[in-house]
């Protein structure tokens, strides 16, 4: 029996990283994909295939599933982690970096999804698996865009759950909570740069303080643990349609079922405060 192949994309840091990491040690093929190749160096000491990938160039796109089914002739798992967080208020922020928000978080996995498939229809089998976020399932001030794709991977996720399941493949969404990476220190650099000033400075100071939090292994989860979600995903007879992962994650999530919009609107202020000191 040949050795599944996955396919992760995102991969130079953070959750795609550890990712292909353990898919490599639990007996996968592994591509990590990424536009910056050189963080990837270790990954080929673990035997991961490394190359570059840009999700918002369809070129780069093609080129990359094309390696791999030439080389391989099968993907059996595509990890869709590619991703970034563009905060800031929705009136300053310019539409072209919500149009980039988009790109990224949204088309990059919807065209990654297109390109893969056949190869899996015609299997008869595989796994997508969307990296989404527990932001696709709540809400934060100065964070619409954000929220917004993570909103979209999620519908886009469970539509394409019974498109696919005719054809034996699974789809399975990764939602993690605040996680151990640079995310959200980048996250809070962007979002001083567009509302740092004006009448939206106060929220987006408190914002980024809460955004920064990310850096610190007290308030967040390790990427490894989220990679475990993604293994149990690629590997489970069945999958789950949903992981929420991480520090706080089915709280967050179990609250937002329950509680009516202004009380959740209140909690959400208050956990934000309190995060922010």
């Amino acid at each position: 029996m040949p050795k599944p192949v996955a396919f992760v994309t995102g991969a130079s840091t953070g959750i795609g990283f550890e990712a292909a990491k353990k898919l490599s040690s639990h007996g996968f093929i592994v591509y990590a994909g990424a536009r910056r190749v050189d963080r990837m160096e270790p990954l080929k000491a673990l035997g991961v295939q490394v190359l570059a990938l840009d999700v918002t160039d369809d070129d780069s796109m093609r080129a990359a599933v094309g390696r791999v089914l030439e080389e391989r002739g099968r993907i059996d798992v595509l990890v869709n982690n590619a991703g970034y967080g563009s905060y800031g208020a929705l009136e300053q922020v310019d539409l072209a970096e919500g149009r980039r928000q988009f790109d990224v978080n949204v088309f990059g996995l919807a065209r990654m999804t297109q390109l893969v498939l056949p190869a899996m229809r015609s299997a008869g089998r595989g796994r997508i698996i969307n990296i989404s976020s527990i932001g696709g399932k709540f809400y934060e001030p100065l964070g619409a865009w954000y929220h917004a794709t993570k909103f979209a991977v999620e519908g886009m996720s469970d539509a394409l759950r019974l498109e696919l399941k005719p054809h034996g493949i699974e789809v399975a969404i990764i939602e993690p909570a605040g996680t151990l990476s640079e995310w959200g220190r980048i996250s809070a650099d962007g979002l001083l740069a567009s509302s740092g000033e004006g009448p939206y400075a106060a929220q987006a100071r408190q914002m980024a303080d809460v955004l920064a939090t990310t850096d610190r292994p007290e308030t967040s989860t390790p990427p490894a643990v989220i990679a475990a979600a993604v293994l149990h995903a690629a590997t489970a007879a069945r999958p789950r349609t949903r992981y929420p992962v991480g520090r706080g994650a089915a709280a967050i999530v179990g609250l937002r079922r329950v509680l009516p919009d202004r009380l959740y609107d209140a909690v959400v202020m208050a956990v934000l405060k309190r995060v922010a000191g």
